[in-house]
């Protein structure tokens, strides 16, 4: 049986997206296949609109819809503080718990050398730049990269950055450990190491 060209080209469009793998963009696409066609419609201007009614901000590098950000815009935020964060999607995650008052910056990436990934290639000069800016006086630098290898590197690359451009400027990192409602049992060599030394006064 010869497949329409217009499902192949579909199934290969899926494989493209991360995670999706050939048996996942092969059930997406004959999903798609018996949805109505006005919802079709309004994916396919959904997708098309993505990029169009999206701006990179200015001075976080975050995604929003005007430029500055709703969030650099916000004069209830505290801009003397910044968290360091490695995508768009963690601003989301951080604005969820409703905790945090500050301002970010969104790399956009972290160093990664196996995949050809330097500091030139992710916006830390952006973050240089408004560390250098003392009109803005930043006093806080919050690096909440991930707690993965390449996520630790780039942090201490950072924060090298950041001590040889102000020496007074306090840089700070996000804590780790144990997760709330996790078994200590279960619980990893490292992941309890960074428990113990993270450990606060009671």
């Amino acid at each position: 049986m010869r497949i329409p060209k217009a499902i192949t080209n579909l199934v290969e469009s899926f494989e493209r997206l991360p995670g999706v793998g050939p048996k996942s963009a092969q059930r997406l696409t004959f999903y798609l296949l018996h949805v109505p066609q006005g919802e079709l419609d309004k994916f396919a201007l959904s997708i098309q609109k993505l990029k169009v009614d999206t701006v990179i901000c200015s001075i976080c590098q975050a995604v929003d819809e005007s430029d500055p950000c709703s969030i650099c815009s916000d004069d209830r935020r505290d801009k003397t503080m910044i968290c360091v964060l490695e995508e768009p999607l963690d601003v989301l995650a951080l604005e969820k718990s409703g905790k945090y008052k500050g301002v970010y910056h969104v790399l956009h990436g972290r160093i990664d050398p196996l995949n050809n990934i330097g500091p030139e290639e992710i916006r830390i000069q952006q973050l240089m730049d408004r560390i250098r800016n003392k009109d803005l006086g930043i006093r806080e630098v919050i690096l909440a990269t991930n707690p993965t290898m390449e996520g630790e590197a780039t942090a201490m690359f950072i924060a090298k950055q950041l001590k040889s451009v102000n020496r007074e400027l306090r840089i700070t990192r996000i804590g780790r450990g144990l997760p709330t409602g996790a078994d200590i049992e279960y619980a990893d060599s490292t992941t309890l190491d960074q428990a113990l030394s993270g450990r606060m006064d009671y």
